[in-house]
């Protein structure tokens, strides 16, 4: 017999062994036996370890239960309802202990008892002959269910080795694939480096394999910027590019629009793509989920990138065609994005597509116009598009370094992590999707531009004055470390407004925030941490679009 391990209680009220007769025949035999004994299970589970204590009756399991520590519980479906609600009674003593639920039967009644009391796993008892090795099935099942934390805490850090030494692709190796490729092989990186964040998320004792992770990501960024620097502008002119900003409606939303759909167009202002698979798993039962991924325009803020979506123009072209609706930052308007709802029709129109009835354009900011667009969805007739700004993440992005109280609950990514799922979980947003699903709306989901947390401050100087901003600033004359910023000297190259004003660009490359060298110090700890966008990274310019199509 192995090492005694866990402790488990039986609950059955089958326990003594049934014997054949031998003038029976086996038809008879089979029907006369309605339960499975479970004692060669408990032999075979008693030799692989376990200390298995049985009760025969439901009220004597649960008394053992108050008065004893298991580590899992093994209950016979038929014992459990024949004492009227026993899950519920061993979930009262002890909300969280493993149950396996044991049966011979199938069914939906059996799935709804399972799912009601948060029940790990149903497992199907065989007949006699099949006993050894239904055995190890279970006790391989009872191994999993308590040991998997365990065993991933152990072999995870294995599994990230062999997967970086297959996977890592360095600057030059990219660099080395046909230019077409280059910009889905960073997709692929990120998307692996993000998964294995929400994966090292759920772990607790492998401090020195997230400290190697940040440090792939600081270098995959590194390497990432530079990139960047040296592609984007051939992206410009169609230089094999990768979707960007201004090609989100055209590639994503009009194909919808033209297959007779009722669209849903759903911008979430500063989503990530950690957000973003956070959040997918409390959709999943209601959609069919297609994801696909684009390149924020830069600057990767509000400003550019957003109105680029809703344009389908670069900031220069949207300056120069519609120079009524290209709106700088003035004290008169606290919104540079007020004229979205026009530049989405005009972009339409553009593309010789009627929309009947015509477009909704709805911005929610607080939970008033969550209210308000739940209504309207709840009682709108036939919808053609609608499309829907919401600016919470960006809000709580830039709230949180202002207030402690956010600070100490989002001290770092996966922190956020958890609160952008919390939160979506009992937003009226989440109804919003229950409802586009129930009205067969297709949504398609996007965000503008991500954030990053920036942990390294960066002198900056101009001999004018500059744009506020930590991640980007406008003006002339910028001068910074070229490790720290990427100045666009030239801002037409980039399709960007301000040759005539002399204007320069400056932006934020890796994890770096700018602040001007007066009260370097005061500032530097002020946004140390913060997340902030604009800038030139992974995090900020590489975004999911999602396809969401109702089950």
């Amino acid at each position: 017999m192995k090492e005694k391990r866990w402790r488990i209680l039986w609950i059955d009220n089958q326990i003594t062994t049934v014997e054949q007769p031998n003038e029976q025949s086996e038809d008879s035999y089979r029907e006369e036996q309605k339960y499975i004994t479970p004692k060669p299970y408990v032999r075979f589970l008693e030799y692989e370890g376990y200390d298995v204590s049985l009760a025969d009756t439901g009220a004597e399991g649960v008394a053992l239960l108050k008065d004893e520590t298991f580590h899992a519980a093994l209950l016979n479906y038929d014992a459990a309802m024949q004492m009227d609600n026993l899950l519920a009674c061993i979930r009262d003593v002890d909300a969280h202990i493993p149950i396996i639920l044991l049966t011979h039967e199938d069914g939906q009644e059996v799935l709804q008892q399972a799912s009601l009391y948060n029940v790990g796993n149903i497992f199907m008892m065989s007949e006699n002959a099949q006993v050894k090795a239904s055995a190890r099935q279970l006790a391989l099942s009872l191994d999993f269910l308590l040991e998997k934390q365990g065993v991933r805490e152990a072999y995870t850090p294995q599994a990230y080795v062999q997967n970086f030494n297959r996977t890592r692709i360095s600057e030059g190796e990219i660099r080395g694939r046909d230019t077409d490729s280059e910009w889905q092989a960073w997709i692929d990186t990120y998307v692996r480096l993000v998964k294995w964040d929400l994966r090292l998320d759920t772990l607790h004792n492998v401090d020195g394999l997230k400290t190697i992770h940040e440090m792939e990501k600081r270098e995959a960024n590194a390497a990432f910027a530079n990139y960047i620097q040296d592609n984007y502008k051939h992206w410009l002119v169609g230089r094999a590019s990768p979707p960007l900003s201004v090609d989100v409606v055209y590639k994503y939303v009009i194909p919808e629009i033209q297959a007779g759909k009722q669209v849903l167009f759903i911008v979430m202002d500063c989503m990530r793509l950690d957000h973003w698979l956070k959040i997918e798993p409390l959709l999943y039962p209601l959609f069919d989920i297609k994801t696909d991924y684009y390149y924020s325009i830069v600057p990767t803020a509000t400003r550019y990138a957003r109105n680029a979506i809703f344009s389908g123009l670069f900031p220069l072209e949207l300056a120069e065609r519609y120079p009524d609706l290209y709106a700088e930052p003035d004290n008169t308007h606290t919104s540079i994005n007020r004229y979205e709802k026009q530049l989405l029709r005009l972009q339409f129109e553009r593309h010789g597509i009627p929309l009947k009835p015509p477009l909704h354009y709805f911005k929610i900011f607080d939970v008033r116009g969550e209210m308000q667009y739940l209504h309207w969805l709840s009682v709108a007739d036939r919808i053609s598009l609608s499309a829907l700004v919401v600016d919470f993440l960006d809000m709580l992005t830039h709230t949180r370094y202002e207030v402690d109280l956010l600070r100490q609950m989002i001290p770092d990514e996966a922190a956020f992590r958890t609160l952008v799922h919390a939160w979506f979980q009992h937003s009226r947003l989440y109804e919003i999707f229950r409802i586009a699903a129930e009205r067969d709306l297709t949504v398609i989901l996007t965000s503008d531009h991500g954030s990053i947390r920036c942990q390294n401050a960066a002198k900056i100087s101009s001999q004018a004055e500059l744009t506020a901003g930590l991640r980007f600033k406008e003006g002339r004359n910028i001068s910074c470390d070229a490790e720290a910023g990427w100045i666009l000297k030239d801002p037409e190259e980039y399709r960007l407004p301000g040759k005539a004003a002399r204007k320069n660009y400056v932006l934020a490359k890796e994890d770096c925030y700018f602040v001007y060298d007066r009260q370097f110090n005061v500032y530097k700890e002020i946004f140390q941490g913060s997340f902030q966008h604009g800038g030139v990274s992974l995090e900020e310019m590489i975004l999911p679009c999602i396809v969401l199509e109702p089950r």
